[in-house]
């Protein structure tokens, strides 16, 4: 069949393709390579570390975020969404990669503490089910190339509670990421590791929500509590209710 263009759907998986089948880091297929990049928890990735970002801690000091239903969207070994389980959170947390579900599972049994890990693509399958009242994302829209932006923004229109907050956390450009424009990705059928945003192309991506908060990361030292990378942009959004 020469003619495959029939849905929305159907031009997304096409233009998936016009990416170097490595470059892929978002679809189901790329399950693989981040079972090998969590293979080794011993290496010094900076996420690694069990304890969750400076930038959540400080949503809940500051009574930002109130406890009710999360989604934790690619939450790898899980540690953001442990925390926000011990704060009374209901929580439900997405990965591609067994791996680092596995991972998730081991370390929330440890912290005595109830997460509902789902290994799978949060964008292609009825997994997860909303509505949450909050929406966390550490590390993963950098990872989606331009087009998967429509399925992000359509993932939080079906799963984020009216007066839900949509907490982000993102290559900063000037800190790491590929600066490139959008076309420029293209051309290149590469990510280069994944997309720096400024907080103005957050600000105009999210431009339908209202803005807590949008800042770089506070580094955390070595060993701490927290994590915290200045290369990394925060920023916190809630859903406006309809009038």
């Amino acid at each position: 069949m020469n003619r495959t263009i029939r849905t929305i759907d159907d031009v997304l998986a096409l233009m998936d393709q016009m990416f170097a089948s490595g470059a892929d880091r978002w679809t189901g297929n790329a399950s693989t390579w981040w079972d090998g990049f969590y293979a080794d928890r011993s290496k010094p990735v900076p996420f690694f570390v069990p304890g969750p970002d400076e930038s959540l801690a400080s949503y809940l000091d500051r009574g930002l975020l109130r406890p009710g239903r999360a989604l934790d969207l690619g939450c790898g070994p899980g540690r953001n969404a442990i925390h926000l389980a011990s704060h009374g959170f209901e929580v439900d947390a997405v990965d591609l990669s067994p791996a680092a579900v596995t991972w998730g599972e081991e370390r929330a049994a440890e912290a005595g503490v109830k997460v509902r890990f789902v290994c799978g693509d949060a964008f292609t399958s009825a997994e997860p089910a909303g509505p949450y009242d909050l929406v966390y994302d550490s590390g993963c829209l950098h990872h989606l190339p331009p087009h998967r932006r429509v399925s992000y923004r359509a993932l939080l229109e079906r799963v984020l509670a009216p007066g839900g907050h949509l907490a982000v956390t993102c290559f900063a450009a000037g800190g790491m990421g590929s600066e490139q424009s959008d076309e420029e990705l293209y051309r290149d059928g590469e990510l280069h590791g994944g997309l720096a945003y400024t907080a103005e192309e957050l600000r105009w991506l999210f431009s339908d929500y209202a803005e807590v908060e949008v800042r770089p990361m506070t580094g955390q030292p070595p060993g701490g509590p927290l994590f915290g990378e200045p290369f990394l942009l925060s920023a916190l959004f809630r859903r406006e209710p309809a009038a």
